[in-house]
């Protein structure tokens, strides 16, 4: 029973249909594993034991009538904390919201429950999902599983650490800078960024509703494949026979290299290599609205964000770690105007930069620019916590703006990650991709 901690969801989901894993013995088994794990607390905020034993046993009853409801039926998944959970405090990692029990289970949990996935718990988050890098004083920090003294990556840094370190096959986060595929390259993961408002959101606690999106962070493309249909309650796409032959793919030569450091663009580099033996097409284009959407990051992430929580922070300021308290007060000095005019300029950059990569199957980059920083010096130097928090942040964040999907994979190089990115609502096409992708790396 210790395998089934190694293996993929789909894996699971496979050896449940065939009858050789029982739903029951293997949620037990990731219950158990949590709850003798050294970082447990560090990762979960709370384990829901009577909830994935009632979920199993119904997923083991319909397994033997042959009536799974989807792949997944039966596999246990691990739920950011900042998706509603009835009866289950909802805290999306901030004291701000200490002890806040939603009655009702978000829309995309009713989804995913409908279909057979089991609930393991909530797991620990980069406060109120502002941040890149998943150190939370607050409440905790969980560790990188290739460094243990290094932040997970954020915000979805627990989510990233249940799978990382075998305390669940299949972890759902959130992402609207890069908070699945930060925590996912560090961790040598799986992550996909889905299209804004292809999943829903209701029920999610906000940070900047038109940049927040859900998506998986897991072992394998088929799994981000299987989980996406789980969560939207669709077909999932079919991966065979997924080719690199003949598919042309434009590195991001704009923005994307700038400060990177040594492992990560080795790594990314060698990953291309092995992309072009496998027959594909790879070219260097200059993007230059990459590098002009950035520029408008400030005025539309920290203002939006800030309006969404600014009477809750104000009323009790002193209970935010003050590295972001201090993101989310940036936000106060963006006039309406600015805010107008910054959204107008991006939706014209959005144009034009899928005019210049229209040619192109997907657009590639480093993942992450660096890896996953030290807590200690975190806590202690506040310029170097601003800097890799903007690094860490700036690749993925090029995908949310120009509202495209994208997907992390780990290239064999630990905590170092290749991202395809893809225009809005192509995920069946991106995964595809992915999964020829990951086969060239693996």
């Amino acid at each position: 029973m210790q395998r089934w901690l190694t293996m993929s969801a789909a894996a699971l989901g496979r050896g449940i249909g065939k009858g050789d894993i029982d739903p029951v013995a293997l949620a037990k088994t990731y219950l158990d594993a949590i709850d003798a794990h050294p970082f447990a607390d560090r990762i979960y905020t709370v384990v829901t034991h009577e909830r994935a034993l009632t979920e199993a046993a119904a997923s083991a009853e319909r397994a033997k009538l042959g009536l799974r409801k989807s792949a997944l039926d039966g596999v246990p998944v691990s739920w950011k904390d900042l998706f509603d959970s009835a009866g289950i405090a909802t805290e999306a990692g901030s004291l701000l919201l200490k002890d806040r029990v939603p009655d009702a289970d978000c829309e995309v949990l009713r989804t995913a429950t409908a279909l057979g996935l089991v609930c393991l718990g909530k797991t620990h988050m980069s406060e109120l999902a502002f941040s890149g890098l998943g150190h939370n004083p607050c409440t905790a920090t969980p560790p990188c599983v290739n460094d243990h003294m290094a932040v997970s990556g954020g915000s979805s840094s627990g989510a990233a650490a249940s799978v990382a370190f075998g305390l669940a096959p299949l972890a759902i986060g959130s992402d609207t800078g890069g908070s699945v595929r930060i925590p996912a390259t560090w961790n040598d993961l799986v992550g996909l960024k889905t299209t804004s408002g292809r999943i829903s959101l209701q029920g999610v606690l906000p940070l900047c509703a038109r940049f927040d999106t859900v998506g998986p962070l897991c072992r394998s493309v088929e799994d981000a494949a299987l989980a996406l249909a789980a969560l939207e309650g669709s077909k999932p796409v079919d991966l065979t026979n997924a080719t690199l032959e003949g598919r042309r793919f434009a590195i991001c030569d704009t923005s994307a290299f700038d400060d990177i450091r040594e492992a990560p663009l080795v790594a990314f580099n060698t990953a291309v290599d092995r992309l072009r033996r496998m027959g594909a097409v790879v070219e260097r284009v200059k993007i230059p609205e990459a590098q002009a959407a950035l520029a408008l990051s400030g005025v539309l992430f920290a203002s939006e964000a800030y309006g969404t929580w600014k009477d809750q922070i104000e009323a009790n300021p002193d209970a935010m770690f003050s590295e972001i308290l201090l993101r989310f007060r940036s936000g106060a000095q963006v006039s309406a105007a600015d805010y107008v005019a910054a959204w107008l300029e991006l939706d014209r950059l959005r144009e034009a930069y899928y005019a210049e990569t229209v040619g192109y199957d997907a657009v590639l980059m480093p993942s992450s620019p660096i890896l996953p920083p030290n807590v200690e010096r975190l806590d202690q130097d506040h310029d170097y916590y601003v800097n890799e928090n903007l690094l860490a942040l700036r690749n993925t964040r090029i995908g949310n703006l120009m509202g495209a999907c994208a997907l992390t994979l780990p290239t064999g190089v630990p905590s170092c990650g290749l991202m395809l990115v893809c225009p809005p609502m192509q995920e069946y096409h991106l995964l595809r991709l992915g999964a020829a992708a990951e086969n060239a790396l693996a």
